[in-house]
């Protein structure tokens, strides 16, 4: 897979798809290399109370990844106890999610780091609110994408949906990753193979099925 050299926003087709995984693996190759490369999970629905407080398995397993120690609250400044749909979390934990918080998180992580690599929740479009999606913040941080494709039956519809709606949005596409997510899916290196011939952008890597994962 490529190394990442700048940071960059992790989203997926949808969840499930792989997105901590792809993250971890860029964050480990960034500390192989010697470079100062810093996780942040912005919104985790989803988490467990401990002795410290909520805590979120996915936003966990980034921190453990990570160059770069920071303090839970600053890594994933939004934990949502109940695992649903971030727009549902917020109501159920009687908050609203804020982007321009999430924003300001972002950048006094990156000025601690050379580069950032921040995992969304969910798919591109996961309502915030009422009104606002994932894409919003996505948009706000003003970061490449990179979309994990689940490789499974419909993937190829969802992955070019997606990448649509990222180019809608004015954000650059840096590339995509198929992940296996299903080992008795036989059709899958057809599905990869057709989703390169159909996404301009770069396919940084080709993950196999690994349970767990």
């Amino acid at each position: 897979m490529i190394d990442v050299d700048g940071s960059i926003f992790v989203t997926g087709t949808d969840t499930g798809t792989g997105k901590t995984r792809v993250a971890v693996h860029l964050l480990r190759q960034a500390a192989a290399a010697g470079r100062r490369v810093a996780a942040m999970k912005p919104v985790a629905a989803g988490a467990q109370l401990g002795p410290e407080g909520w805590r979120n398995d996915d936003a966990l397993a980034l921190a453990a990844a990570s160059a770069v120690p920071l303090p839970y609250e600053l890594l994933n400044p939004c934990c949502l106890p109940l695992a649903s749909s971030p727009h549902l979390a917020a109501a159920a934990a009687g908050v609203r999610i804020d982007i321009p918080g999430l924003v300001a998180a972002y950048r006094q992580i990156a000025a601690q780091s050379e580069a950032v690599v921040v995992e969304g929740a969910g798919g591109w479009l996961v309502p915030l609110d009422d009104t606002r999606t994932l894409a919003d913040l996505a948009v706000a941080l003003q970061l490449p994408v990179l979309l994990v494709v689940g490789v499974r039956l419909g993937c190829i519809n969802h992955a070019l949906l997606t990448a649509a709606a990222i180019r809608a949005s004015g954000l650059t596409l840096a590339g995509w990753v198929a992940n296996r997510i299903e080992p008795s899916f036989a059709g899958d290196q057809q599905y990869v193979q057709a989703l390169r011939e159909r996404l301009p952008e770069p396919c940084w890597g080709e993950l196999p099925w690994a349970p767990g994962t």
